[in-house]
């Protein structure tokens, strides 16, 4: 139960995939203007990286590993995650129009998204249990959909912001990203 809980927080806060290791910044960039959009993009995110977690776990470690084509995985990875990315981009279609929609592009971009890639990676370079990868990979989408809600405050705040007009736009944005990874740093000090 203690690695669970070290997992959850190096996931969640330390090694926060956005905020600390820089993967997913498309769409964290892209879908953080609303609420709405960053809750419905974290959570299909947390679906597509727990279903290809448990699906390419055993693939890597009961076809690819013994038979010594280890150097496959990031092919056959992909290829797992486009299957549940498009069961994502299905059933949104039907059941939330509105947010399928809203995500537009972005959705379809869950596929190339390293941070959904690096989460499978990573739970194999870090030699982790099944239950162990599975709980990493929640965690860290728990970890990219908060910094999507974050960063979905922060942006709002800035739309009302009083801001010199050579900074509005991207220029503001980028800044107000590079200061909430600066202030995930506070939490690196918490596990070692």
């Amino acid at each position: 139960m203690k690695s669970i809980f070290i997992i959850m927080l190096s996931a969640v806060f330390v090694d926060n995939f956005v905020l600390s290791k820089f993967m997913g910044i498309c769409p964290f960039l892209g879908v953080s203007k609303k609420l709405s959009s960053s809750l419905g993009m974290g959570a299909a995110v947390i679906f597509v990286m727990v279903c290809a977690t448990a699906v390419t776990y055993p693939v890597y470690s009961g076809i690819l590993a013994p038979n010594g084509l280890e150097y496959l995985n990031t092919v056959s990875f992909i290829l797992i995650i486009a299957l549940f990315v498009q069961l994502v981009e299905i059933a949104l279609k039907k059941i939330m129009p509105p947010l399928y929609n809203a995500l537009g592009v972005y959705l379809p971009l869950i596929t190339t998204n390293c941070a959904v890639l690096g989460v499978t990676l990573i739970n194999i370079e870090n030699g982790y249990s099944f239950v162990e990868s599975l709980a990493n990979s929640f965690f860290v989408g728990v970890g990219f959909t908060l910094s999507l809600i974050l960063f979905s405050g922060v942006r709002s705040k800035l739309e009302t912001a009083d801001i010199p007009q050579t900074f509005k736009g991207v220029p503001s944005t980028l800044i107000a990203a590079s200061i909430v990874s600066i202030s995930f740093l506070a939490f690196s000090g918490l596990i070692k």
